[in-house]
């Protein structure tokens, strides 16, 4: 006899153990290099180096992360791939909001077209434009300057999508009610309607930091002078340096570095993302 067939409450107590034993795998799984990356980065590179096992119970050092606060230039990374994200998340949460508005509420000739539109660029692989989009860049030179690093994730058909649906989700008698207060369509969208959208604002947000941080094919392309490398296109361009000379545990404690702004970023929305999450599952 299966799982499905057992009856009353032995039954209903077997699947629940059944959950959580599959959902402990799947978090072991995705915790697991996780872990071992932080175990990694508190070696000492003559441990990492030898071909036994790794032993346990130490010694550990923070000598690897000592050698992080002396490079000068993993800093400059870092700040390079903060105002990148910074300024990407900020820009795409005030286009898709304005945009999200103005299909979710308005009323224009085209809405339905131009929406179609965009939706469209969910289909398109940004790899496909890379070539042209260097080629204008490159035009214009604007390699190596931020604005090359920002503006091409300024575009962001999913951000409009989620965004439209959100307004969308609000009920109508709310528009009607700030129009019986005189508010205008600015005083309607700022003060009434954005406010409700918040989860939505705030995965959207998160999503576009994680892509942005992690980005390095654009980086990769446009970043050519090491100044303005971001973090994952420096990591990768010193990688052979740091195993080679200052050894594998610098780029363990390295790779965690640049893992926390994500987790700080997570664990401060992680409400809103949930809330946004549940209320997609509903509808």
């Amino acid at each position: 006899m299966t799982a499905v067939a057992l009856p009353g409450v032995r039954g209903r107590q077997l699947w629940a153990w059944v959950r959580i034993a599959f959902c402990a795998v799947m978090l072991a799984l995705v915790l697991a290099p996780l872990l071992w990356t932080v175990f990694l980065s508190f070696r000492t590179n003559i441990d990492l180096l030898r071909q036994a096992p790794l032993d346990l119970h130490g010694p550990y050092t923070l000598d690897n992360y000592a050698e992080l606060l002396r490079n000068q230039t993993l800093f400059r990374w870092f700040f390079n791939s903060l105002v990148v994200s910074t300024a990407t998340v900020a820009g795409v949460l005030t286009l898709s909001s304005l945009a999200g508005y103005a299909f979710g509420r308005l009323e224009f000739p085209g809405r339905n077209w131009l929406y179609l539109i965009v939706l469209a660029g969910l289909a398109i692989p940004d790899q496909s434009v890379i070539l042209t989009r260097h080629q204008i860049f490159s035009d214009l030179h604007w390699h190596n300057t931020y604005r090359a690093l920002i503006l091409p994730g300024l575009s962001a058909p999913l951000g409009v999508f989620l965004m439209t649906e959100a307004f969308r989700a609000i009920p109508r008698a709310q528009d009607d009610a700030a129009r019986l207060d005189r508010a205008n369509s600015l005083a309607t969208f700022w003060h009434v309607l954005l406010p409700q959208t918040v989860p939505a604002l705030a995965s959207l947000g998160i999503y576009t930091f994680l892509l942005s941080w992690n980005d390095y094919w654009w980086p990769l392309i446009s970043a050519t002078r090491p100044a303005m490398y971001t973090l994952t296109e420096g990591m990768a361009a010193a990688q052979s340096n740091y195993v080679e000379v200052l050894g594998k545990g610098v780029l363990m404690a390295e790779a965690v570095v640049a893992g926390l702004p994500v987790l700080i970023v997570y664990i401060l929305f992680q409400k809103h993302i949930v809330s946004a999450v549940t209320g997609m599952v509903k509808l």
